[in-house]
């Protein structure tokens, strides 16, 4: 985990899977492969197979250790609705996500057909609780749009849409249904440019709906100085978070360990893009 993470919308990360695959323009400069891929080769290093698709059980149990509640970005670092992820791991993150429930669960998916379905089906005893926000990335129209709709037909306590990086104007946007949107640009090398007109038009799409909005960057290869105003000023809009008090530090560790006793945890490795057996 990330403790203090840096992403200005979260309090930290949890990542029980590590490593994804590129499926539309928003991965092209994907900042987490960036990251893993410098650490490959190195011995010992969690990111030692580099951005390779990964299991990591031993972290499932972390939302119980941490000595406060958090707003917590799942898999920052991966996609939880990855085809090479099994449905019964998924449902494990999720059990997980619904017993601590004094934090507040961002999840965050460009598989968003897949996340629509088993919202629908296997994890419908996870859809509707208020402490998991469940979303999808937008960054174009022709991408971005559709996931829109998915994440809108599927049932959720709260939807959001991580419109990051925004790479044209979206026009019009049905915003039924949707509790939050985040608009960032592009950073770091080969940031592509975003326009102010098309982060305003989402501003003052959010506004009219009643949707929080919030602001997170203009991007470009060095965030620092283009920094994060808009129009003179901040948006730092968020909807209210969970409010159940957390447990003492011992109950919540039984709870941990009540809380595996069970659970699906068949192999903890994935399978190959192919279908063959888990390596």
């Amino acid at each position: 985990m990330s403790e203090h993470s840096s992403i200005e919308w979260t309090d930290c990360t949890w990542n029980p899977i590590r490593g994804c695959t590129k499926i539309s323009p928003g991965c092209a400069h994907c900042y987490a492969e960036v990251f893993a891929e410098r650490f490959r080769g190195v011995a010992g290093h969690p990111y030692e197979q580099g951005f390779d698709l990964k299991l990591i059980p031993e972290k499932l149990g972390e939302p119980f250790r941490w000595p406060k509640p958090n707003m917590v970005f799942v898999n920052s670092m991966s996609d939880l609705f990855h085809e090479r992820v099994s449905d019964d791991y998924i449902e494990t993150v999720c059990r997980i996500m619904v017993r601590a429930d004094w934090h507040t669960y961002q999840v965050l998916t460009k598989r968003s057909e897949r996340m629509r379905d088993m919202l629908k089906s296997r994890l419908a005893f996870a859809s509707e609780v208020p402490h998991i926000w469940w979303g999808v990335s937008v960054e174009n129209r022709t991408h971005g749009l559709p996931r829109i709709q998915h994440v809108r037909d599927a049932p959720a306590g709260l939807r959001m849409l991580s419109v990051e990086p925004l790479l044209e104007h979206l026009g019009p946007l049905n915003l039924d249904g949707i509790g939050w949107v985040i608009v960032g640009g592009e950073s770091g090398h080969g940031a592509r440019p975003m326009e102010p007109a098309w982060v305003e038009s989402l501003r003052d799409q959010c506004l009219g709906a009643g949707v929080p909005f919030f602001f997170k960057q203009w991007g470009g290869v060095r965030k620092g100085k283009t920094g994060r105003e808009l129009d003179g000023r901040t948006h730092d809009e968020r909807p209210a978070r969970s409010t159940v008090p957390i447990p003492p530090r011992a109950n919540r560790l039984a709870m941990r360990d009540t809380s595996m006793i069970g659970l699906k945890l068949p192999a903890h490795r994935v399978h190959a893009a192919d279908g063959s057996p888990p390596m």
